[in-house]
């Protein structure tokens, strides 16, 4: 059995994945693979991911040049979500925050750090 044969991509072909920086351990973004991404990524070693509004391959950083190269690919317990562990170059978010993960959401409204703390690693 391959490494992809373990890999239990849901009922619409996809697996949820979570980038995060292999050497700070901070989450990065979320996105989806299907086997065609996961196959490119392990065999380039540059993160490919499925985009569900275009219904194509997404290269990250073929537009914008922050690209992720893979350190590694860890699979869950139940083998339905992928952890990718990366070298991420420039911002990860298409907001141009390191993280896609700057929002906290809190009592009432969501609260979102100034934008001079979006390089910073701070939530």
């Amino acid at each position: 059995m391959s490494a992809l044969d373990a890999v239990r991509f849901g009922p619409d072909g996809l697996i949820p994945v979570i980038a995060q920086a292999h050497d700070t351990g901070q989450v990065l973004m979320l996105a989806w693979m299907n086997r065609a991404a996961l196959t490119e990524t392990l065999a380039t070693g540059r993160v490919c991911y499925y985009s569900r509004s275009r219904q194509a391959l997404w290269r990250k950083g073929e537009t914008s040049g922050h690209t992720q190269r893979l350190i590694e690919a860890r699979l869950d317990c139940d083998a339905d979500a992928l952890l990718l562990l990366i070298e991420q170059t420039g911002p990860a978010c298409h907001t141009g925050r390191q993280s896609c993960f700057f929002q906290s959401l809190r009592d009432d409204p969501v609260i979102a750090p100034h934008p001079a703390a979006a390089g910073t690693g701070a939530p």
